[in-house]
């Protein structure tokens, strides 16, 4: 009794084996297709679609990035544009302005140039009169206009004419009123008196010479 009594418990022991077995049997049957599919199966197909459409959004991106690109660019040139245009607008009402305001002192600067070349350029009125021509040169304004130099119709304004041996084309021979400009732009045209060659004096020249050579040579007749 006692060495059966000593092997009964050697047959309980078993049964946790057989029923680890079967429930591993039960796991292997229980999977689902899904997971014995492999990768050709729905879920292969699955993440394929998901490439291309994330392929797909990708390319839309970059389309998209492309104009938002070149409509920057676009905006950025035309702003340059802008600014150049306003900049060059504002220097040009500037110039506008300061020649407005300059035309205005002309007849000042006239009489202060009269009361130089008659002396009477003394005293205060000679520190006002410098300090008057120097603030206009500090904006920009040049005089111009001098004797001797060849009458130009787009400066000079001629207000009287003469002929003269001593010039050999129309020549400014007296300034009767400075002219003033700022930069390229003209405020008024130098008034000048002119003077041009004398008419037929190259023609008399010739004829001149040709019977100085006649009476050397004793005449036509003189053969």
């Amino acid at each position: 009794m006692t060495e059966e009594s000593q092997g009964f418990p050697q047959k309980p022991a078993d049964v946790p084996v057989n029923a680890a077995t079967a429930d591993a049997d039960d796991a292997a049957q229980g999977a689902g297709p899904a997971e014995q599919a492999g990768p050709g199966g729905p879920a292969g197909d699955a993440e394929q679609s998901a490439d291309q459409d994330l392929s797909k959004q990708l390319e839309s991106v970059r389309g998209q990035l492309a104009e938002r690109t070149a409509d920057l660019q676009r905006l950025q040139a035309e702003y340059q544009n802008y600014r150049r245009r306003v900049e060059r607008d504002r220097i040009a009402v500037k110039e506008i302005a300061i020649a407005n305001l300059l035309g205005e002192l002309l007849p000042v600067l006239d009489d202060i140039g009269r009361a130089r070349e008659h002396g009477e350029l003394v005293g205060g009125f000679k520190s006002v009169g410098e300090s008057v021509e120097t603030v206009v040169a500090k904006l920009g304004l040049q005089q111009f206009g001098k004797e001797g130099e060849p009458f130009d119709p787009l400066v000079h304004e001629a207000l009287m004419h003469s002929y003269s041996p001593d010039v050999s084309e129309t020549t400014c021979v007296q300034i009767l009123q400075p002219g003033y400009r700022i930069g390229e732009r003209t405020i008024r045209p130098a008034r000048v008196a002119v003077a041009e060659p004398q008419p037929g004096a190259q023609g008399k020249e010739p004829s001149a010479d040709t019977d100085a050579s006649d009476e050397e040579s004793g005449g036509p007749e003189q053969g």
